[in-house]
């Protein structure tokens, strides 16, 4: 799936949604990092692409609250 598509398809996502996909995210984080402690590792870049999914889902989170607000 395309970037744009994927950015397009979490904002479509309620707060609620969100939530369990941040839950999903930090659970792969987790792990990655388990399996990278490990030794077990091949790909080191996912560890990054983890760690920036969980923080566009934090961003759409909080966008999310601040529209709810107003």
């Amino acid at each position: 799936m395309k970037r744009k598509e994927q950015k397009q398809k979490m904002r479509e996502m309620t707060p609620l949604e969100l939530n369990e996909k941040l839950k999903e995210a930090k659970e792969e984080y987790f792990n990655l990092r388990f399996q990278r402690g490990a030794g077990q590792l091949e790909n080191f870049s996912r560890l990054k692409q983890a760690k920036h999914q969980i923080a566009r889902i934090n961003t759409l989170i909080k966008e999310k609250a601040l529209e709810a607000v107003k």
